[in-house]
């Protein structure tokens, strides 16, 4: 019995360096999953993000095309300009605001002031575009667009956007069964998924 004992004795420390290396094993493998985790839900945010400013970007192009059709809406769609300069995806934005946004500005002001009656109505918000993101400050460019500002700007046009449109339809109900209410209630819908997702984001 003495003898059993004694062996058992020698062979607990050897057991308890394999045990305690196994441990180690264990949450060294523990920390490289959650590292590989963050970074794929990250990396999933960051699509989800792009994902949603192209849609919001879409669907902001759909509301102005159908606000210059033959059926003028009631929405205030100036305000679609400062959503789409905060909301603009950044390979469309870092485009526009080089040499390509330099050129169509010059040739949409020249047009603009020396040829008025070849400058159709209908490309005055487009233009008007193109000159804020060219000429914006990089305060508002670099900083306010890509930060917490932009993002609630984005939300305040859209929300506000949205109870317009259901006032002048008449209501929530109306502004869902009415031909023409319908398709801009979607698209105003559309315009409010990106701003929420990004302040969703910005809390995590």
């Amino acid at each position: 019995m003495a003898k059993i004992s004694y062996l058992a004795m020698k062979t607990d420390p050897a057991a308890s360096e394999l045990i305690a290396s196994d441990f180690k094993d264990l949450g060294n493998a523990a920390k490289k999953l959650a590292n590989h985790a963050i970074l794929l839900v990250g990396s999933g945010l960051g699509f989800g993000t792009s994902f949603f400013k192209w849609l919001a970007f879409i669907a902001a192009v759909y509301l102005l095309i159908l606000d210059r059709t033959n059926w003028k809406t009631n929405i205030l769609t100036s305000l679609l300009i400062p959503y789409i300069f905060f909301s603009l995806p950044n390979v469309l934005f870092n485009l526009l605001r080089g040499e390509v946004g330099k050129w169509i500005a010059i040739i949409a002001v020249v047009l603009r002031l020396f040829f008025p009656r070849r400058f159709p109505d209908w490309l005055e918000l487009p233009a008007a575009l193109i000159l804020v993101i060219v000429v914006a400050p990089s305060l508002f460019a670099d900083t306010i667009r890509g930060g917490w500002v932009g993002i609630i700007i984005c939300l305040i046009i859209a929300c506000y956007l949205l109870q317009e449109h259901i006032r002048a339809s008449g209501g929530f109900r109306n502004s869902f069964t009415k031909t023409h209410g319908i398709s801009n209630t979607v698209g105003i819908i559309l315009l409010l998924v990106y701003p929420v997702w990004a302040f969703i984001i910005k809390l995590l």
